[in-house]
């Protein structure tokens, strides 16, 4: 029996931080422009909104991105810049840090971006026309690079030896979300602070790595 296409209810996927660019409005707001990426990646990211709009438009389906800000926590990426630090410094290595430190991130735990994404699944688009919409996810709060190291040291009880260089072509100096749709549509505010999501990350990649110390 040949197998019958059913409409999806809702579909939610992945977009990102990055398409604000280096916007110096702030925090930055889905109803911002963000027809400037400054990375390929974000330029991706930004063509995935784009397509999934027309999607919506074209064919009824309700679509909802999530921006993501800088996500971070067990079992996360090892390209990261919290689990790179983390894994240098417990080798000794020296850490790269750009822009001298001068950097500013809206550090989102994991815990939080799946809470999220949870609260959004069976509240699909009201719109009839074209039912798609963006959210931002994150923690609404942006906390210094320099800040993440010294917790970072405090945690590994080591000291990092650090690599200052210049800002990375395609990097932004700052990232930093306004949460307010967010919150009206599902109730949901990211609540883990940094010292507290980096505990946790700690924690599980002494017992992931088996680092007795």
């Amino acid at each position: 029996e040949a197998i019958r296409a059913v409409k999806p209810i809702h579909t939610i996927y992945a977009s990102s931080s990055s398409v604000y660019g280096n916007s110096t409005k702030t925090p930055f707001s889905t109803h911002d422009n963000t027809d400037c990426p400054v990375s390929l990646y974000a330029a991706t990211k930004k063509s995935c909104e784009a397509l999934s709009y027309s999607y919506a438009d074209m064919y009824g389906l309700h679509q909802t991105g999530l921006r993501f800000f800088t996500v971070y926590g067990p079992y996360g990426r090892p390209d990261m810049a919290y689990f790179k630090f983390t894994d240098k410094i417990l080798k000794g290595q020296s850490i790269d840090v750009y822009n001298h430190g001068d950097m500013l991130r809206d550090f989102t735990y994991i815990d939080d971006i799946v809470a999220g994404i949870i609260g959004c699944i069976w509240l699909k688009p009201s719109q009839t026309q074209c039912p798609h919409r963006l959210l931002n996810i994150g923690h609404n709060h942006p906390e210094k690079l320099t800040d993440l190291i010294h917790i970072l040291e405090e945690l590994l009880g080591k000291k990092a030896t650090q690599n200052f260089l210049p800002l990375q072509t395609g990097d932004v100096y700052a990232t930093y979300a306004n949460i307010d749709d967010l919150i009206s549509l599902t109730g949901i505010k990211p609540t883990t602070n940094l010292k507290t999501g980096l505990t946790k990350f700690v924690e599980w990649y002494k017992k992931y790595y088996s680092i007795s110390q």
